[in-house]
């Protein structure tokens, strides 16, 4: 695993992450030689919201237009 001090992180940034990205190692940035953080490849997928992921694993039962809810209330007269 690459290590890199802080000071050198802030003025190489970009080009710290690119090389995390490319190479698939993850980096050590370090302050007064103590961790600071871990900075990791994201994943190649990553795990989001998908338009018709749940395809397929639902059941509609009933009329969801004509739906009667007036047995579920109680009406003061």
């Amino acid at each position: 695993m690459k290590t890199m001090v802080v000071s050198e992180f802030k003025a190489k940034c970009i080009a710290a992450l690119k090389e995390v990205q490319r190479t698939r190692e993850p980096m050590l940035i370090t302050l007064r030689s103590k961790p600071l953080a871990l900075i990791q490849p994201a994943a190649e997928n990553p795990a989001g919201k998908q338009l018709g992921g749940l395809k397929g694993k639902m059941e509609i039962h009933g009329d969801l237009v004509q739906a009667d809810s007036a047995d579920d209330w109680d009406m003061l007269a």
